[in-house]
């Protein structure tokens, strides 16, 4: 497996709308090159820390999201999140209330940003093997497959904040804006 190079806010990638992923490639030969991709894309969340990652933020504009949360300290009041390789998904309902989660993510390093975004969704999509999906997330899920699906369309969570006075830097948003009962969303 390899590390990949994460795309930074400025690289155009990160503009693009995705190209959906030809399902035939996850068999035959194209298989073994885009398992292998899909690999390199969890050792990377993984190595950066994030609990989710998109395509695009690797420099590769292809719809495939990976989510992954199993408890530590930085979040200790979320749920898990099982390993999920999601392939071409598609947000097919938007459900519950909002909720505002002060979201960070590896392609804007450093920045936090409170985004209000509904708490439940269901999402359609592929497995890695090709088979069809169906998730139905609530709270901390919702809020990262909302973020990472976002990356597919061209969108960064900046795009999803109505108020830009709350925007921080790490240091700053731990000094003046982190509470006890928030904790900060890295995706």
């Amino acid at each position: 497996m390899a590390l990949l190079k994460i795309a930074r806010l400025g690289n155009p990638i990160l503009r693009q709308n995705a190209c959906s992923v030809d399902l035939e490639n996850l068999r035959g030969e194209p298989a073994a090159e885009l398992h292998q991709f899909i690999d390199d894309l969890i050792e990377t969340m993984h190595h950066e820390g994030g609990v989710g990652i998109a395509a695009p933020q690797v420099g590769k504009s292809i719809q495939i999201v990976i989510a992954e949360y199993l408890g530590s300290d930085r979040y200790p009041d979320q749920d898990d999140i099982p390993l999920t390789v999601l392939i071409n998904p598609v947000i097919t309902k938007w459900g519950g209330s909002t909720q505002s989660f002060w979201e960070g993510c590896l392609s804007l390093t450093d920045l936090r940003g409170l985004v209000t975004r509904p708490d439940e969704v269901t999402v359609e999509a592929f497995d890695r093997n090709g088979e069809p999906v169906k998730i139905e997330a609530q709270g901390f899920y919702a809020i990262v497959l909302q973020h990472e699906i976002d990356h597919l369309q061209g969108k960064v969570f900046l795009d999803r904040m109505t108020d830009l006075t709350q925007l921080s830097y790490g240091e700053e948003f731990e000094t003046y804006w982190l509470e006890d009962d928030k904790q900060p969303v890295e995706i």
